[in-house]
């Protein structure tokens, strides 16, 4: 079976798997894979009706190569073999990320009682309505109406889908930030958040993402981007922000999801890497999924 690098040309081979499942996973877009190719060196193969996807991580100084759920229809277990033999290969037991509930289940019917399943908490993808972060609507979100009105009796701004023209903007937003925020302890994960969006940004169109940013006095003060993860959910990779103007992000966030396609019935906003700000921010937008993500690894 051959791998073979992810690549922005192989958008349509990947999406005819990932685009007809009901998958919610953030992990399973393809701007996501491709734009991250460089830190886990995402690789993929086609077989029997099924996309592989492997990649590779550091843990405790060792490079190990783990793999994706297989996506598509035929004989799962046939396709679990695959990638257990692969694994073996490289002199390693058979381990997937980010397996859902949905996945667990298909896996202990295929396979009972042979896999080990691990919750990680931090790697939950936080799941909403896009309903919900359109309108706002109700007490729970009271909250976020308050700091949208403060904001727009605040600021003139305008709202503008992120083109070609507005990329460089974005950048430099994206390169202030970075400067604003970098400490030692930080530096490495901001660095490669930085050299993926920078990516993600320099190939809008071919990844096809779909954005939005803010503008004040003809200056872009925030910015987000995204992506189908299938044709119901749509997943929001990067919010950023000059957080100076107080609610930015509850702007940001509204005015995107009320433009985005109503055939998107979910909005996936990721994980929250075990930040507690950004768990509390995530949490406060009430997701009707935590979806949890485990970490499978095969029994000897």
């Amino acid at each position: 079976m051959l791998f073979k690098p992810v690549c922005i040309e192989d958008k349509h081979t990947i999406t005819q798997y990932t685009y007809p499942c009901n998958y919610l996973n953030c992990d399973f877009s393809f701007a996501n894979i491709c734009s991250w190719r460089f830190l886990y060196n995402s690789e993929f193969a086609v077989s029997d009706g099924f996309l592989l996807i492997r990649f590779y991580v550091e843990e405790k100084g060792h490079r190990h190569r783990v793999y994706m759920f297989p996506v598509g229809d035929g004989d799962l277990k046939q396709a679990i073999g695959l990638l257990e033999q692969d694994a073996q290969a490289d002199g390693h037991t058979l381990c997937m990320l980010g397996v859902t509930p949905e996945c667990k289940r298909m896996l202990e019917t295929v396979f009972p009682n042979e896999f080990t399943f691990r919750p990680e908490r931090d790697y939950f993808d936080y799941v909403y309505l896009r309903s919900d972060l359109a309108s706002l609507k109700g007490k729970k979100f009271q909250p976020k109406r308050n700091h949208i009105n403060k904001f727009r009796n605040s600021y003139n701004y305008s709202y503008e889908p992120v083109t070609p023209d507005l990329v460089p903007l974005c950048l430099e937003l994206e390169c202030k930030w970075y400067q604003a925020n970098r400490k030692d302890e930080t530096a490495d994960d901001l660095r490669h958040e930085n050299q993926s969006m920078v990516f993600a940004l320099s190939h809008f169109d071919e990844l096809g993402l779909t954005g939005g940013a803010l503008l004040v006095d003809n200056e872009i003060v925030a910015f987000t981007y995204g992506s189908p993860i299938n044709h119901h959910a749509f997943g929001v990779h990067v919010e950023k922000a000059d957080v100076r103007y107080e609610g930015i992000f509850s702007v940001v966030n509204q005015e995107f999801a009320s433009r985005l396609p109503e055939q998107f019935l979910y909005i996936n906003r990721e994980e929250d890497l075990g930040i507690p700000g950004l768990r509390q921010s995530k949490l406060s937008y009430n997701p009707v999924i935590l979806l949890e993500k485990n970490t499978a690894i095969k029994r000897h």
